[in-house]
């Protein structure tokens, strides 16, 4: 997968659900309950030792789902995801050895950035879709929109993450530069646990039918 296909995918889903799996058994029934509530793209990630297996599963059993991994802090990691069968990457923050090291290996990465040097930096090393976070902390919809000028005749694309969720998706979603939420609201870990997938799928159908509704301004 490459950035454009990413890109692709990632507007057509508004939504990427990141996931928290604390029990690999509960990779599969969870990627087919956001698939139940229309989302087909999802995060898994590696903050476990069995992320990797998470997204093997998931990749076997539900090929439906497009699925990432995030939280990636190494290169080592990097190659754990890619060797797990992830289409795409997601790192916290801008590390730019773990940034090359994607890149070298032909693994689509969206880093995380918290400013428009970090920005600036993605785009060059060819990291054009980005990850903006934590979103609600550094100042919103409302930093974004006052950032997004310089880059819109860019490839420079947004996936804001950390403290959004259904109340206040919208507000991103308008603007151009974004093409996706992010966010852990949907995949909620005690829902998972207790093995309540048709409630993950609802609050997935409303998240999904919510931001389905924002056309970019």
């Amino acid at each position: 997968m490459n950035h454009t296909a990413l890109v692709a995918a990632l507007s057509k889903a508004r939504i990427l659900s990141a996931a928290v799996i604390d029990d690999p058994a509960h990779a599969v029934p969870l990627a087919r309950a956001l698939l139940a509530g229309g989302l087909g793209v999802m995060e898994v990630t590696f903050r476990n030792a069995h992320a990797a297996e998470c997204v093997r599963r998931i990749r076997a059993e539900v090929p439906e789902m497009l699925v990432g991994a995030g939280t990636l802090l190494t290169p080592a990691q990097v190659d754990e995801a890619r060797a797990a069968g992830a289409a795409f990457g997601v790192t916290p923050g801008f590390n730019p050895t773990v940034v090359r090291h994607a890149v070298a290996s032909g693994f689509t990465l969206a880093p995380g950035v918290l400013t428009p040097g970090e920005m600036e930096q993605s785009l060059e090393l060819g990291c054009p879709t980005v990850k903006f976070f934590p979103a609600a902390a550094a100042g919103g919809p409302e930093f974004l929109k006052a950032v997004a000028a310089p880059y819109a005749h860019t490839p420079l694309r947004v996936v804001p993450l950390g403290g959004i969720g259904e109340q206040n998706l919208a507000s991103y979603l308008a603007l151009p530069i974004v093409v996706a939420v992010g966010g852990s609201w949907l995949t909620d870990r005690k829902l998972a646990a207790a093995g309540r997938w048709d409630e993950i799928t609802a609050l997935t159908r409303r998240a999904v039918a919510a931001a389905g509704g924002v056309s970019a301004s």
